[in-house]
């Protein structure tokens, strides 16, 4: 067995079910396994799966054992001799795998490595790469000097700014959504740490590979989506004293007293003072707490697509969805007299017809046409994707907040 892939699941049964159709199709050649494993999701995850992807093996928890734990139940049974650890909300291209296998064997002193991610509207996510966090390094974080100055090698250290994000560096942190790394590693480094329930245990295993001998890569040659949001909210208080929290007590485990003490310290001040910013801002931004200001109008709706088309448009129009169909672009150039247009004329379609939302559908387009698309679009409008043979559409158009769904069944 060459590889195997563990992804953790809480709740999210639509996402999943996208990230195991690209997951099948990146491991096509392969030797490879596929572990899930369920934190008891309450959303019917465990009856959704019943008779899907019968090569995954699934493992049921009966109870939310957390991130790390369940991550290890699989590793314990895992056979393949590497491993990557992979996220729920998060879709690959076909030649992903293959790709990240070869850098790995010849990458000088491999531990592990992480991959270039954009989100669900195309932007490149900065948490690709980054340093181990310090008392400075996260303050800069929290109080908006690494976004002012994304660049600098000071104020951007969280996430390595002045490391260009189109070239493979040697980094600190692998991001846990796509951590690859050799079995016989993790055999001498052990698993995620059980201490950390949800975050920072990437940060903690990235730094124990470095303490190992190892060394840790940014691989920039192949893009997955990661979606983000889809198990938390990532601007409300309990994220943001669940992911302090887990840097806290990495601080507390790997440096020394004084400067785990001064680091709580300085993020206890700056999360109160994001808490009392972020309650300002609501007030402001709706004073009256009326909600409906919110609520979704129907838009317009491109869809890519050609052999799905009718599937989705059926969907669309069944009332599932508010959206509304003007029209579809076929992927090819091509004569087809139902299209309005083709793939390369994307962009002049979305102006022209003032599109609010685009739907892809594979394998009318591969996962990595797709995410090659993508990129190049505007990112004021949604997008959302369905894979063939999936009973889903899902869409995240910020890693702030929970994505969207659309379901068949």
């Amino acid at each position: 067995m060459q590889l195997s892939v563990i992804i953790v699941n809480y709740n999210v049964k639509y996402f999943l079910e996208q990230c195991l159709c690209s997951v099948v199709k990146a491991c096509k050649n392969v030797a490879a396994e596929i572990w899930v494993v369920d934190n008891l999701s309450t959303d019917g995850s465990r009856e959704y799966f019943a008779d899907k992807f019968t090569s995954v093996q699934f493992i049921w928890n009966d109870a939310n054992i957390g991130f790390a734990k369940a991550n290890n139940v699989a590793l314990k049974m895992a056979t393949g001799k590497y491993i990557l650890f992979l996220n729920p909300d998060t879709i690959l291209p076909e030649d992903c795998i293959e790709k990240s296998l070869a850098f790995l064997n010849t990458a000088d002193k491999a531990g592990g490595m992480g991959i270039r991610m954009i989100d669900g509207s195309g932007k490149y996510l900065p948490e690709s790469k980054r340093g181990f966090p310090s008392p400075l390094t996260s303050v800069f974080k929290l109080c908006g000097l690494c976004s002012l100055f994304p660049k600098s090698a000071t104020f951007a250290k969280y996430y390595l700014g002045n490391l260009p994000e189109n070239t493979n560096n040697e980094i600190d942190v692998l991001a846990g959504a796509y951590m690859l790394m050799p079995k016989i590693v993790l055999d001498k480094t052990g698993g995620f740490d059980e201490s950390f329930f949800m975050y920072g245990e990437d940060i903690d295993l990235s730094y124990r590979i470095q303490q190992a001998g190892y060394k840790n890569y940014y691989f920039a040659e192949s893009t997955i989506i990661h979606f983000k949001g889809e198990s938390t909210q990532k601007e409300n208080m309990r994220y943001l004293d669940l992911f302090y929290g887990a840097m806290i007590l990495f601080v507390k485990k790997h440096y020394n007293k004084r400067i785990a003490g001064v680091y709580g310290l300085f993020i206890r001040m700056a999360l109160n003072v994001k808490s009392m910013l972020a309650t300002i801002k609501s007030f402001l931004s709706n004073p009256s707490g009326d909600n409906n200001n919110h609520l979704k109008t129907e838009a317009s709706l491109v869809v890519v697509a050609d052999a799905s088309y009718n599937i989705i448009e059926g969907v669309l129009q069944s009332g599932l969805s508010k959206m509304k169909i003007t029209g579809r672009l076929v992927p090819l150039v091509e004569n087809n007299k139902e299209a309005i247009g083709n793939l390369s004329q994307i962009q002049s379609f979305i102006k022209e017809h003032a599109a609010s939302e685009v739907v892809f559908c594979e394998p009318d387009l591969s996962f990595k046409q797709i995410i090659s698309v993508l990129q190049d679009l505007p990112k004021d409008i949604s997008f959302k994707f369905h894979a063939a043979g999936s009973n889903s559409i899902v869409g995240s158009n910020s890693k702030n907040s929970r994505g969207e769904f659309i379901s068949f069944t």
